[in-house]
């Protein structure tokens, strides 16, 4: 039985690209080193303390090795490449609170807590999105949260693509929100103000440039102050990233209900 078992793993881990084997513990640690102080979870938390705190372009193999008090060919015996490295920091991060699904609460509030959640992601962790996406999610801690995503419309009437396809929609839009915010927090702490981030200290300037004849749709925004937010008492539709959500979630119950017509 421990014989078969020993084959099926290492067949796995063939077929697995070897950030993605180490994420899933399918390969083994060296016998060999300094009293094998070492592990592969003591190098992530490292990266990810210095990524929390530099960036991500502040990442490198000798910098994490220098901070755990060794040579950085010592963390090649467990990690290969950065690149591995980058994938199982990405996958480490995402190893997030999954709080139980709502049943009474029905499928868009359960859906917002995952949107959040992902969210959550970007702002805890800003050079999260700095990471490219190379592939679906493999990685444990990855499929973990699609899992969880996918309990949240367990009972639509969706094929398994749908429901995908819902998953990857809310994601993707929790990604765009991420980026922006972050990006805005790095501009806030780099001395910008919100006027500057927003327009609104351009909002005098921009009424003269955006004439009506050049921009005509653009321009009664701007006139109105909606453009740069210089209104904001007068907004009527609240956080844009809700209101987006909103409106996403709409479009779903929409193709819903287009579905139970048919």
């Amino acid at each position: 039985m421990f014989r078969r078992k020993r084959i099926v793993d290492e067949k796995i881990y063939e077929l697995l690209p070897q950030g993605v084997a180490l994420s899933w513990g399918l390969v083994k640690q060296p016998q060999r080193g300094p009293k094998r102080e070492l592990n592969v979870n003591q190098i992530v938390e490292a990266a990810i303390a210095i990524a929390d705190e530099d960036g991500l372009t502040a990442v490198s193999m000798n910098r994490v090795a220098t901070s755990l008090g060794f040579t950085p060919m010592s963390l090649y015996r467990y990690i290969p490449s950065k690149d591995d490295l980058l994938l199982l920091m990405q996958d480490a991060v995402c190893a997030i609170p999954l709080p139980p699904i709502k049943e009474e609460a029905g499928w868009r509030e359960n859906i917002k807590e995952y949107f959040n959640a992902c969210l959550k992601v970007f702002t805890d962790h800003p050079w999260f999105g700095d990471i490219p996406i190379s592939g679906a999610p493999i990685t444990p801690n990855n499929l973990q949260v699609v899992d969880w995503a996918l309990g949240c419309i367990k009972e639509l009437p969706l094929s398994d693509f749908e429901k995908m396809g819902v998953i990857l929609l809310i994601s993707n839009y929790a990604r765009g929100c991420g980026l922006i915010q972050r990006d805005l927090n790095r501009a806030l702490q780099s001395g910008a103000t919100e006027g500057t981030f927003s327009g609104r200290d351009y909002s005098a300037a921009l009424k003269q440039l955006v004439t009506s004849e050049r921009f005509p749709h653009l321009h009664p925004i701007i006139m109105s102050g909606v453009y740069t937010e210089e209104n904001p008492e007068a907004n009527d539709v609240g956080d844009d990233f809700d209101f987006g959500l909103e409106l996403i979630l709409d479009g779903i119950d929409s193709y819903l209900l287009s579905k139970k017509g048919k």
